[in-house]
């Protein structure tokens, strides 16, 4: 059975039956919030719909809990980590449909060891632009899944009011004595890119 969890805990990441788990994929999701029908004055002077709210997931390999080189940022624009062993699967560009609408398969066996930690973010790609925030996204989740068999192995629903925050640290699968465990974090930031949130971890 997966496990639930809410903000701040955090969950051993083994393989049902035993075993060694070797690869996870790390599926985050949201859908944009129902928007308000445009009012009449709206519609008769043209005003235009709003953009889709495009969401970038990326994962920060850390070394001692720090982003060390931009190299270790898994992005849209840097789909496979140097090392091999954390591989973005490509951007969705609205969140529409149900289930993950972006995936990050990290093999844990690969992953060297001088990375303690692998942190999953979240950010609207020109929120500020386009006047956009997380206040207008719902059902927003990460979960971890076995690679192997696709098995689930922990989910958390971030459920908190989110308004006027353009980013969010989701999630973090992280060494413990020689375990690979996840921490729920769901912390929302008002960073305005990918590069602004890997300076948290600098």
């Amino acid at each position: 059975m997966p496990v639930n969890l809410q903000k701040g805990q955090k969950v051993e990441l083994k393989k049902s039956g035993g075993g060694i788990l070797r690869r996870v994929v790390v599926g985050l999701g949201w859908d944009e919030a129902t928007p308000q029908k445009a009012g009449l004055l709206s519609s008769l002077f043209g005003v235009q719909k709003t953009q889709a709210i495009d969401c970038d997931a990326s994962a920060f390999a850390c070394v001692n809990g720090k982003v060390i080189s931009n190299k270790d940022i898994v992005y849209f624009g840097n789909l496979i980590h140097q090392s091999g062993a954390i591989q973005h699967m490509g951007d969705n560009l609205t969140g529409a449909g149900d289930g993950d609408d972006e995936q990050i398969i990290v093999t844990l066996e690969n992953l060297p060891s001088v990375y303690d930690k692998v942190v999953f973010v979240v950010n609207i790609y020109q929120a500020r632009e386009r006047n956009q925030h997380f206040g207008m996204i719902q059902n927003a989740f990460i979960r971890v899944c076995d690679a192997d068999t696709n098995q689930e192995l922990c989910r958390y629903n971030l459920s908190e009011n989110y308004q006027n925050m353009t980013a969010m640290v989701f999630g973090e699968i992280y060494r413990y004595n020689g375990q690979w465990k996840f921490n729920a974090i769901g912390q929302a930031t008002a960073d305005n890119d990918i590069r602004a949130l890997a300076r948290r971890f600098s």
